[in-house]
């Protein structure tokens, strides 16, 4: 009983330290594509910038989901 606890609290550490590092990871994609859209359209026009940014950053989302689906799929893990 204690193994699997011990086994358990390993696993969520883990899993929190994974997650907090890709959430820095995303931090600096988010500023390094701000800053690459500013760099075209201007610091000036924030509207129209921030939409830009929030499609490029939906398509790269859509695209990264539907590649790890196919490689999780191809291993053999269900997704939901």
């Amino acid at each position: 009983m204690a193994n699997e606890v011990t086994k358990m609290i390993m696993e969520t550490i883990l899993a929190l330290i994974t997650t907090a590092f890709a959430f820095v990871a995303g931090e600096a994609w988010n500023s390094a594509i701000q800053a690459f859209i500013e760099s075209f359209i201007g610091a000036g026009d924030a509207i129209p910038s921030l939409f830009i940014y929030a499609i490029i950053v939906t398509v790269i989302a859509v695209i990264v989901t539907v590649l790890i689906a196919r490689v999780a799929g191809k291993m053999g893990v269900e997704t939901e």
